[in-house]
């Protein structure tokens, strides 16, 4: 069944993170400086994500040179759903060509603090790390037979690397629900203003 997004409210810090990565190393939402910072959550199992994966690996790698730095993170429950593993996720990378760090937040609690839904789920963030687009990558999904472009995060990342707002309103975006081990679920979410 698919999820859409939560609109987080603008403005909001990039909650902190260490993660391990695919590839080894731990990576630290402190160790990145760059002009911009997306933040993705992905998986490797989900057709909403295999629809857009190619197009979001040559986005990032693109924009990377542009000043915007990425990072992926998984946070489904590997015991139910082991394509979404560190193997799989390697694979993915492999697949893909993504070259960005695809990060593992085995107790989910990053997912948690950024109030991610689904996968994939895009949280871009400015220079001072305050949340300036949640949104989705394009409105192609899988079976409705529009382009994949990632028009809308493309228009979004532009924007806040000449320092401009991106305004709103933001189409959420849509995949399969983060995939939470049994007990626990986030509590609802609501956001209030």
């Amino acid at each position: 069944m698919a999820v859409s997004s939560h609109l987080v409210p603008l403005g909001t810090p990039a909650p902190d993170f260490a993660l391990p990565s695919v590839a080894g190393p731990e990576v630290k939402l402190t160790d990145i400086s760059a002009p911009a910072l997306l933040v993705v959550f992905l998986s490797n199992h989900c057709p909403y994500v295999r629809h857009i994966e190619s197009a979001l690996g040559a986005f990032t790698a693109e924009y990377a040179g542009k000043g915007l730095a990425t990072v992926a993170i998984s946070s489904n429950d590997v015991v139910n759903y082991p394509d979404d593993d560190v193997p799989g996720l390697a694979a993915q990378v492999e697949r893909t060509g993504f070259t960005f760090p695809y990060l593992v937040d085995s107790s989910q609690e990053v997912a948690k603090a950024y109030a991610a839904a689904c996968t994939p789920d895009f949280f871009l963030f400015d220079g001072q790390r305050r949340l300036v687009y949640r949104g989705a990558f394009d409105e192609s999904r899988p079976r409705n037979d529009l382009p994949v472009t990632g028009e809308l995060l493309r228009d979004a990342a532009d924007r806040v690397l000449r320092g401009a707002a991106v305004p709103e309103p933001h189409v959420p975006s849509m995949g399969c629900g983060i995939k939470w081990r049994e007990g626990n679920e986030p509590e609802p979410v609501t956001f209030l203003g």
